[in-house]
Parts: C-alpha cells; sequence; structure tokens
C-alpha cells in the first residue's frame, strides 16, 4: 500500500476524483465495472467490512493514521484540504474519499430468497430519501432492498452518507419493470403491499395486526407516488393515517413508520 503525497490537483493519478460535482456523479448509474464514492473512514470502513475493494483512497494528511488500515493493497494520496476542495468540487466529509470498484449486482431472486420483509423503492429520485430508506430499512429490520431500474443510485455519494453506511449492510439489487419484478415475488411467495392513498386501502394498523409472513412493502415516488402498473401488481394498498390536514409523509419518513409497524 503505497502513501503519496500530491500537491498538483492535475495529477493524473488523481483522475477519479476531479470534477465529482453532484451532477456528475448522478449521470453516472451502475456502469459496468464503474467505481463509487465512499466518503469518510466509518463509511470506508463498513464498504470493506461488506467486501467491497477500493482502487485508491483520497486523504487529508491529518486523517491518514484512519485511512491507512482502509486501503488494502490500493495507493493512498495525500493532499492538502484546499487541493481536495480544488480536486473533487466539494468539501470532503471528514477528510476521506475512496474510489471504490461497484460490485456485480445480485439476482433479486437470490435478494429475496429468504426474506420475511422487504423494502422496494419504485422511482425515487431524490438521493437524500434513498440513503434515508435505506437507514430505515436497516435499522428496522428488513431483510433487503429492492429498487426500480430509475430509482436513484443508493451508492451515490449523498445516499451511502446519509445512509450511514447501511447501504452496505442491507442486501439490494434492481428491480425490473412490472409485470416480470412482481413474477419474482410471486414465485418466492411475497405477498407485496403498496403504501398509497386509495379509496380501497387498508389502514397500516389493521394491515399489520394481520401481517402476511412473507411481505414486500412498495413505496413510490416524492412527487407521482406509486406508478399505475405498481398499484395493478400489488397484493394490498395500504395507507398511513394521518390528521391534521395533512394526506401523506415525506417517503423516507413513511418508510420507517411502516416498517416500524410491520417488523
Amino acid at each position: 500500500m503505497p502513501v503519496i503525497a500530491v500537491d498538483d490537483p492535475a495529477d493524473p493519478r488523481l483522475a477519479d476524483y476531479r470534477d465529482l460535482t453532484d451532477v456528475a456523479l448522478r449521470r453516472v448509474l451502475e456502469p459496468a465495472g464503474g467505481l463509487y464514492m465512499a466518503e469518510s473512514a466509518k463509511v470506508i470502513s463498513r464498504a470493506r467490512a461488506a467486501g467491497h475493494r477500493p482502487r485508491s483512497l483520497l486523504v487529508q494528511e491529518k486523517w491518514l493514521d484512519d485511512a491507512i488500515p482502509l486501503a488494502g493493497d490500493a495507493p493512498v494520496y495525500v493532499v492538502s484540504d484546499a487541493v481536495a476542495e480544488q480536486l473533487t468540487g466539494y468539501a470532503v466529509h471528514r477528510g476521506a474519499l475512496a474510489a471504490m470498484h461497484r460490485p456485480e449486482l445480485p439476482a433479486p431472486a437470490d435478494v429475496v430468497a429468504g426474506s420475511r420483509l422487504v423494502l422496494i423503492l419504485e422511482d425515487i429520485v431524490d438521493h437524500t430519501n434513498v440513503g434515508a430508506a435505506f437507514r430505515a430499512a436497516a435499522g428496522l429490520g428488513a431483510d433487503a432492498v429492492l429498487v426500480s431500474e430509475r430509482c436513484a443510485d443508493p451508492l451515490y455519494r449523498r445516499s451511502v452518507r446519509v445512509s450511514m453506511g447501511t447501504v452496505f449492510q442491507v442486501p439490494w439489487t434492481r428491480l425490473p419493470a412490472w409485470p416480470e419484478a412482481r413474477s419474482i415475488l410471486g414465485d418466492a411467495g411475497i405477498h407485496l403491499a403498496a403504501l398509497a392513498l386509495a379509496d380501497d386501502a387498508v389502514s397500516l394498523e389493521d394491515f399489520a395486526a394481520a401481517r402476511p409472513e412473507r411481505l414486500a412493502l412498495l413505496l413510490g415516488s416524492e412527487g407521482d407516488g406509486l406508478s399505475r402498473r405498481a398499484l395493478a401488481a400489488a397484493d394490498t394498498v395500504v395507507t398511513i393515517p394521518m390528521a391534521g390536514g395533512v394526506d401523506s409523509l415525506n417517503v423516507a419518513a413513511a418508510s420507517a413508520v411502516a416498517l416500524w409497524a410491520l417488523r
């Protein structure tokens, strides 16, 4: 594991980190053989514990001792605070950033095999909400998370940070479009409950009282909610009763409430 001091942000060895603004990262969705960025020693440590491999680390000098045990054989590039911010386009959180090899995603059937409680996120575009939903899933006992093809990347820098690294703790993968997704869940014997506003919806309290043994909880995008195909695929539509003229919760908050009730 070489430790290399670098003072030039244009150094070609730092190409993985150059100009990694939020907009640039958002354009990269799980490319074959691609990378993702893990930020802070805690998050990098959780990624390593999950078996993910770093290609390199970018570290501010005062955080070097924390970063060295995480690098394995990967090079560690040591830079000043100013160079780190100039290089990446943002202030590096807690002094360490790792370019991690993106693992191949498993098949959905393998992820849900044996699962009692699964969280499904359909077309949620806000990375903060995705990260918060993963944190709720990890903390409230979900066995797996499935995300739609158009859902924001769980390994995006902000998603990972908001999740506190729990994206590496809960098994997850991408789910194909409906109705193929429904067939995968049906073959696994999983009851699909969609969380939505509907005239025929069952209250969360009533549904939890007679909870199916194997269950997938489906939540939709922040603005449009669940697609018509998703609602058509659901075995049950469930709603969280609200008060005070409020009709619904933020998707991350709703996932936490529902997972707690159904745990």
